[in-house]
């Protein structure tokens, strides 16, 4: 069905978005806000012209912090326990009576294509945004392994130029199948900041020197060098995303469609292979990057403190392209923020974001179940419900769920994922901490990173930025604790999340629980 387009055809604006997978909220524009953390040590020009020549979102968060069910819920603007097997990642399948905003925007005349990772791990991948059919990749996607590709080629600089040539090769190509001033909905996937990248190629490549980490590390991590320099090695290929998308910006200015063009920036979940990160409800794990500049038609230099879910970005997207979002839709439109003058908070009722998540990696517990959880984040508090407190967060390992077993080695820890702990990414960090599972003052941090968690988490953020201090059992904060509970609950059960709806088992049983073989 096509939906009528109230907009004229040759004023509908392009839309270009450059979404990089398990990229967290790191940007130097981040660190002038919020100086301090780990955004101090990058320089990311590109990502910080988008903020200072259009918006930028401080309270922007994922609604699952897992690959596949974020893209699920961001493509279709609907809660990801909405999206039936999308909802999962690991045998994930789509649904294709699903509308997702950008086959939507091709039935509506738009030229639709995208580059790399859209919607994966699952059958048939990318599928909701037409597959094989828009994929452009000709020019290839060795991006995807961005340091692994230049950190083997004796000169860093000619080596990066192919890459970036190779991004704007694909992207050129998206353009040259535009039909006369048709616009255009492209998507920009690089990979290159999911696991694995060269250890210490942040510093040989980017100049983040480990050393500059210190004091700066998030306090439920240890602040060691093998740590430090795996957080180098992340935010160097953060600054390599930077750089693919300073190739779009210049091919859309070269061609004088950037003013009419909306460019949008963020990432799929937080940190991986770090404990707390992906995977995750705490900040670490949801708190994403958000910038979105549209010319003239967005007032620039503004930071917003509204709360926005990811899925707001398909009703977003075609409402800005005169295309009415189809009543299933459950996001909200952030064109009337995007279009006000105002910075700040811009509309009051935008004060809270729903996150949750079900299976990851399909085998890491007893019967390929997954780690039922959800919560509301404000301004001042996040509230957690894990539904089933007696499975590990992480998957089984040893210690934690698994007894009397031979601790993995080092190697393993840092290469295969479902060695243990499976839902948390291998890597050094991982594998530093694991092996020190018997030196005592380690706890603590295994705790954060691996232990069962209670069935009501609640933290202020006020005074625990990193969320480590549970307050849910606390006198003084029942009652905030159970006004949250009610608006959570209250959300889930209108938009039917199969958690709440009936005996909540729907997630725990096949399909949804097949097990599936993972490709190391």
């Amino acid at each position: 069905m096509v939906l009528s387009v109230s907009v004229c055809a040759d004023e509908r604006p392009n839309i270009v978005f450059a979404f990089a997978d398990d990229l967290g909220r790191y940007a130097s524009v981040y660190a002038e806000l919020e100086p301090g953390g780990l955004s101090d040590v990058v320089t990311t020009p590109n990502i910080d012209r988008v903020a200072e020549e259009g918006v930028l979102f401080r309270n922007a968060f994922v609604n699952a912090p897992s690959c596949t069910p974020c893209r699920s819920s961001l493509l279709s603007g609907q809660y990801f326990w909405r999206t039936g097997m999308g909802a999962i990642l690991a045998g994930a399948i789509w649904d294709e009576t699903i509308p997702t905003y950008p086959l939507l925007l091709e039935k509506n005349g738009y030229h639709i294509g995208h580059s790399n990772k859209v919607w994966s791990p699952g059958k048939v991948a990318n599928a909701p945004y037409g597959a094989k059919r828009t994929a452009y990749n000709k020019l290839g996607n060795k991006f995807n392994g961005f340091s692994q590709y230049v950190s083997k080629r004796d000169d860093v600089d000619v080596a990066k130029q192919e890459l970036y040539d190779e991004v704007r090769g694909n992207f050129t190509d998206f353009l040259s199948d535009q039909e006369g001033d048709e616009p255009y909905c492209y998507w920009f996937g690089p990979t290159n900041c999911h696991r694995k990248w060269v250890q210490g190629s942040g510093k040989k490549l980017w100049g983040i020197d480990p050393d500059d980490l210190k004091g700066k590390i998030p306090p439920f991590l240890p602040d060691v060098p093998v740590i430090r320099e795996d957080v180098a090695d992340y935010l160097g290929e953060a600054m390599a995303f930077d750089a693919g998308l300073g190739v779009l910006l210049d091919e859309l200015e070269k061609r004088g469609e950037l003013e009419n063009t909306i460019v949008v920036v963020s990432g799929d979940h937080g940190f991986p292979g770090m404990p707390r990160g992906k995977c995750n409800l705490y900040d670490f794990g949801v708190h994403v990057p958000l910038m979105i500049r549209w010319g003239k038609e967005v007032p620039a230099n503004r930071v917003v403190d509204d709360f926005v879910c990811l899925p707001d970005l398909a009703p977003t997207f075609l409402e800005a392209a005169g295309v009415t979002p189809p009543e299933v839709m459950t996001a909200r439109s952030l064109v009337p923020v995007l279009k006000s003058e105002e910075s700040g908070q811009v509309d009051p009722t935008r004060d809270s974001v729903i996150i949750g998540r079900e299976r990851h990696v399909a085998n890491v517990r007893e019967n390929a179940l997954p780690y039922p959880h959800r919560a509301i984040r404000t301004r001042d508090y996040l509230y957690i419900r894990n539904f089933e407190p007696d499975r590990w967060p992480m998957g089984d390992g040893p210690g934690y769920g698994i007894a009397d077993v031979e601790l993995p080695t080092y190697d393993e820890l840092a290469n295969k994922t479902t060695i243990a702990f499976g839902d948390l990414d291998a890597s050094p960090s991982k594998a530093w901490l694991t092996v020190r599972m018997n030196e005592p003052e380690m706890k603590p941090f295994l705790d954060f990173a691996y232990g069962l968690r209670p069935e009501e988490e609640l933290y202020d953020l006020r005074d625990d930025p990193f969320q480590m201090h549970n307050l849910a059992e606390n006198d003084d904060d029942q009652e905030i604790k159970q006004q949250l509970s009610n608006r959570l609950m209250k959300v889930l059960r209108e938009t039917g999340d199969p958690r709440v709806i009936g005996d909540g088992s729907t997630f725990d049983n096949p399909p949804y629980t097949d097990r599936v073989r993972r490709k190391q």
